[in-house]
């Protein structure tokens, strides 16, 4: 039986209380500017985060984490300097169209940016070469302060594991289920999702430790494992 709108409504609110509790304000993400965190966006694909993280103080050490210098840097060189994210040529190429975009349509100015509409921004992020949903959604909600929500793997997998979706759901219905359930507010986005991480990357792995979970006593627990598990 789909679960009704009060008890999902109900319940999103009470995982969201019993994270904050557990592991606290998240601060997320941890960028300097809005740029360095769509630089991050992009970085973070497919990799950890400390990964990603490493690649942006070699662009800063480099004086390359602006806009317009990105944009003129050449291509072999970037790869080289974000080798620590992995897939490093292909996000080079990546990073390089979408500073072009940038630059071009908004004059590397975040402002600018910030003052299209959510809806047409996104599209015009996904229409990007490899940005896809998660990325665009991070690029909005971190950089930009739209109210989206940002679904990644762990989202998935605590929902799935508490019978809120199904393993199979698309991306679109585990991002309205929160959208429809929860004020819009780019505040409450930002924190749940991070929360959310953290949850997955401390406890509820693969091989989760539900006796510590501060879920455990939220819903049904299927155990299964993910499509796409993280480690």
């Amino acid at each position: 039986m789909k679960p009704s709108a009060p008890y999902l409504r109900r319940t999103l609110t009470r995982i969201y209380e019993k994270l904050l509790v557990r592991f606290g304000r998240q601060h997320w993400w941890p960028g300097e500017t809005p740029f360095e965190v769509m630089v991050g966006a992009i970085l973070t694909q497919n990799t950890a985060w400390r990964n990603a993280s490493i690649a942006i103080e070699r662009l800063k050490k480099a004086d390359l984490l602006n806009s317009a210098r990105l944009d003129r840097v050449p291509k072999s060189r970037l790869a080289k300097l974000i080798r620590s994210s992995g897939y490093f040529n292909q996000k080079a190429k990546r990073l390089k169209s979408f500073v072009r975009y940038f630059q071009k349509r908004y004059g590397g100015s975040v402002p600018q940016m910030r003052r299209i509409p959510l809806d047409p921004l996104r599209k015009e992020l996904l229409s990007l070469p490899g940005i896809g949903p998660e990325t665009a959604d991070s690029i909005l909600l971190y950089s930009l302060g739209k109210p989206i929500f940002v679904v990644d793997a762990y989202t998935r997998r605590i929902l799935a594991r508490h019978s809120l979706i199904s393993w199979e759901a698309s991306y679109e219905e585990i991002q309205a289920l929160f959208q429809r359930n929860l004020l819009t507010w780019s505040p409450l986005f930002n924190e749940y999702h991070a929360l959310l991480v953290a949850l997955g990357k401390e406890l509820c792995r693969t091989h989760p430790e539900c006796h510590l979970c501060p879920l455990r006593s939220i819903g049904k627990l299927r155990l299964e494992t993910s499509p796409a598990p993280i480690a």
